[in-house]
């Protein structure tokens, strides 16, 4: 049942892909890299609320019994109401929804259009340019034909593994023993490091992000992002040897690095995306890209798993021991990512080539 509920959620949760490409049509050119953000920033919104909401209102009668008496309904079942609210949210926002005006007009122009639609048309002549340098659903009426789209998916979907692959190593590393090279926190010790990371990914989506995608271009921004990803997880085996407030301090330096660069690629891949695409196409190219990236994300978690759980055996071997292997295939993956930028594998239209 609860795997079934799972996949029903994630079969009908068809957000994040029309998002992405509503972002992208309500802003000017310029402002892109801060729309794309603030689909990120909503995101790691909900990624720290939701949780931390769920986990309040888990188990009422328990925590609030003057509200919830055992033997009543919410006691019966405890966890109905989180799943009440979160319902109630989702039909908050679908009404309001409702008030969205549409970025697609393919409608005949009408003299008593309101004064939204009126703004998202003058934002139109902005795109104009830019779409035409984009092949025309005539040209190519197949997504998986544009190349400059697939190959910025690729690269996406690529660095999309490394990132899940990381989430699931850096827990299971943080909290195995020192003797197998881990760090020997304890979950809460965890959950700290992963809260300040959220808060501070948050203030880089707003206020860094946008300012150093408009002086790189989305191209070089992540190749430099994927750099120094590489060189900050090259340090990560040899934090064991800290301890105390040292290690604290590192660790959430490095989580802070490390999560805010994975965003600043990630964030980039949309914007090349959503621009490989004329606009008729960018609803499907988002689901598509949605779609498929899920895919590696499902992937990643099982395979990162039996990695750690080899590199465990293999404490004094002489290449690379326990955990270095690990990390060193974290490395490779996103080396991959890296190389995959580069011509002839990435390409980009010419107007936003970077």
């Amino acid at each position: 049942m609860a795997i079934a509920t799972r996949f029903l959620l994630g079969a009908l949760n068809g957000l994040l892909g029309p998002i992405k490409a509503y972002s992208i049509e309500v802003c000017r050119p310029e402002h892109e890299a801060l729309g794309i953000s603030l689909v990120g920033t909503a995101w790691g919104i909900g990624l720290i609320i939701g949780p931390a909401l769920g986990g309040y209102l888990a188990q009422p009668a328990e925590k609030f019994p003057d509200l919830f008496s055992p033997d009543s309904f919410f006691g019966r079942f405890p966890y109905f109401l989180p799943c009440l609210c979160s319902s109630l949210f989702a039909a908050v926002v679908l009404v309001i929804c409702i008030w969205m005006p549409e970025t697609l007009h393919k409608h005949k122009a009408r003299h008593d259009e309101n004064k939204n639609d009126e703004a998202l048309e003058a934002h139109q002549s902005d795109y104009k340019d830019k779409d035409e340098q984009i092949p025309s659903l005539d040209d190519k009426k197949s997504l998986l034909k544009n190349w400059p789209f697939m190959s910025s998916l690729i690269t996406y979907c690529v660095f999309s593994f490394h990132d899940m692959a990381y989430s699931e190593v850096f827990s299971l590393w943080a909290e195995s023993d020192r003797k197998y090279g881990g760090l020997s926190l304890s979950s809460e010790d965890v959950g700290q490091v992963l809260s300040v990371t959220g808060v501070s990914l948050l203030i880089y989506q707003l206020s860094v992000y946008p300012r150093t995608n408009k002086i790189l271009g989305p191209i070089k921004t992540s190749r430099v992002a994927a750099v120094l990803c590489m060189l900050i997880l090259l340090g990560y085996p040899y934090m064991t040897h800290l301890s105390g407030t040292a290690l604290s301090v590192v660790l959430n330096i490095a989580s802070i690095l490390k999560i805010n660069l994975a965003s600043t690629i990630i964030s980039s891949s949309f914007i090349l995306q959503n621009n490989a695409v004329p606009q008729d196409q960018r609803g499907a190219a988002n689901g598509l890209s949605v779609t498929v990236m899920s895919l590696f994300k499902s992937i990643a978690p099982a395979a990162a798993g039996t990695v750690f759980s080899w590199a465990q055996e293999r404490q004094h071997a002489f290449f690379f021991p326990g955990d270095q292997m690990v990390f060193f295939l974290l490395n490779a993956i996103e080396l991959l990512g890296l190389v995959l930028t580069f011509k002839p594998f990435m390409a980009a239209p010419e107007s936003r080539a970077a």
